[in-house]
């Protein structure tokens, strides 16, 4: 018999080696020392939607990140996972005037600390309006199990584009909508169920807390060395001989006394448990016997992972910084038929020096944007991300030190990022099935947290989680108070200084409504005054 051939016998088999993944492993040899763990990955590398890779910086060799970057400082998950592994952050920059360009050909730059974008009046009111329905309405979805809630048929039977018709009538407010659902979800409003999106906005405690840079915000701090590190650092912990890279799993078969995991290889291990830790419509392929119960199969079915193209451009001076920019954009540039597609090569894009000091950009396409320009080569997709970059910050951008891209549509065993989202009809009829073991098999992964789902917090949460539930089922004398909280994890609302802020946006776009009502109220009196 020859080693391809033979049986690995283990207690717990995680199927994915990202963060998700390896955060089950860390938990589970935490809590109990002599649990037998193997982590099978598909790839040749772990990490999942994380990659950290070396450029050319303006001070020699450094690395940035491809796949996801930023935590914040309300997700504690990942928080305390980068304290235990001794890793540090940095602020986003923020300081200076972002762009923003849409509705209109015209590029404008406001002050970023001043919470409001430099829209035109009208569509300042008509944005600030839908965020605040969009808030109320949120709060009365729960994050734990968004099926309960009141509203769930009514919300999960239409669009976020449906809903966006109906409560906005500027184009700009419009076109502000369909940026932030691009780069949040990696696809377009007209595939996104209501419920889902408000859900995945409660998830996180709030819209501003979600898209936004400031403290306390999803996007507010990066991790020095690059977030990929999280998952090779916790390959240390638990032992390189326990993570099988280019393994993927093709069957997956439960039996009353256990379950055999069968890889692509011909690899074959025996467990009492698996978390299965993959992309829901990744999991959707793995062949299973007995099969899935109808809900979960049709819920894989049913969650397609968004697109996303993500470009880091180095550079040997932050030349923006000199011009008092911050280097964030948001664009939808209509008004771009480069190379023959429909929009402008950027959505949104941010300041991305690395912790060592080296200048660099970072811009991103998403959603059917991302599929019009991945048709095209990769010279005219660097020459047209470059070009944008020039005409925001001036011609120094058409010279930069490195560029790298990631198109992760193409990516092998994940097809996509940054998050699978879920359709209209999905969660009032198959919710429950998202988290709910099938017998054996448990699922992780940050599509399935309660918090900051679609985030690396999301996906450490979900790790966690999957864990205490097969310690709950093998072990429970082992649990914590702790570990039995993150059953039932929800987020709490948190004062941050980004609500703080936005707060006081919101009291002066009250202010300008109140404003506009009395001049109308009173121009309106003097004419028929005078009329009559």
């Amino acid at each position: 018999m020859t080693e391809e051939d033979s049986t690995e016998c283990v207690d717990v088999v995680v199927v994915g080696g990202g963060l998700s993944g390896l955060s089950s492993a860390y938990h589970l040899s935490k809590r109990d020392s002599s649990c037998r763990i193997l982590v099978l990955e598909a790839k040749g590398r772990v990490g999942g939607r994380t990659e950290t890779v070396p450029l050319q910086g303006a001070g020699g060799q450094d690395v940035w990140d491809l796949g996801g970057m930023w935590v914040g400082r309300t997700q504690l998950h990942i928080l305390q996972l980068l304290q235990e592994l001794g890793l540090q952050t940095y602020p986003q920059y923020t300081s200076g005037h972002a762009v923003m360009q849409l509705g209109s050909a015209r590029v404008a730059k406001y002050r970023s600390d001043s919470g409001i974008p430099n829209l035109p009046l009208h569509s300042l009111i008509d944005l600030q309006l839908f965020i605040w329905k969009v808030e109320r309405m949120r709060k009365l979805v729960p994050p734990g199990d968004p099926g309960r809630c009141l509203h769930a048929r009514e919300w999960d039977s239409m669009t976020v584009e449906t809903f966006k018709q109906k409560n906005l009538w500027t184009q700009a407010a419009k076109d502000s909508v369909d940026v932030a659902c691009s780069i949040v979800y990696g696809v377009d409003a007209s595939r996104i169920s209501l419920l889902y999106y408000l859900y995945y906005t409660s998830c996180a405690g709030g819209l501003f807390p979600l898209i936004e840079t400031t403290k306390g915000a999803g996007q507010e701090l990066k991790i020095k060395g690059g977030a990929q590190q999280v998952c090779e650092l916790i390959v240390k912990k638990v032992g390189r001989q326990n993570v099988w890279l280019n393994q993927p799993v093709t069957h997956i078969t439960q039996r009353a006394d256990g379950v055999t995991v069968t890889t692509a290889g011909g690899r074959t291990v025996q467990a009492q448990r698996v978390i299965c830790s993959i992309p829901p419509h990744l999991a959707g392929r793995i062949a299973y016997s007995p099969p899935l119960p109808m809900e979960r199969d049709h819920l894989t079915q049913n969650m397609p992972v968004g697109h996303t193209i993500k470009y880091v451009v180095t550079y040997r001076r932050a030349f923006w910084r000199e011009k008092d920019f911050n280097g964030a954009v948001v664009a939808y540039d209509r008004t771009s038929d480069k190379d023959g597609c429909d929009t402008g090569p950027i959505q949104i894009a941010y300041d991305n020096t690395s912790s060592n000091g080296n200048p660099a950009l970072v811009a991103f396409m998403c959603a059917n944007y991302a599929k019009q320009w991945a048709s095209r080569s990769a010279d005219q997709r660097k020459a047209a991300v470059l070009r944008k970059f020039a005409e925001y910050f001036g011609e120094e951008a058409k010279d930069p030190l490195d560029f790298a891209e990631k198109d992760w549509g193409m990516e092998p065993y994940n097809g996509g990022c940054p998050v699978n989202i879920m359709v209209p009809g999905l969660i009032s009829s198959f919710i429950p099935a998202l988290r709910r073991p099938c017998g054996r098999i448990h699922w992780a992964g940050t599509e399935t947290a309660s918090l900051w789902c679609g985030f690396m917090n999301g996906a450490v949460q979900s790790g966690i989680r999957a864990a205490v539930e097969v310690l709950s089922a093998t072990s429970p004398q082992l649990l914590t108070e702790d570990d039995r909280q993150e059953l039932v994890a929800v987020p709490q609302e948190v004062e941050t200084p980004a609500k703080e802020a936005h707060r006081k946006k919101s009291k002066k776009v009250a202010s300008v409504l109140v404003g506009a009502g009395l001049v109308v109220g009173t121009s309106l009196a003097v004419y028929y005054y005078i009329k009559a």
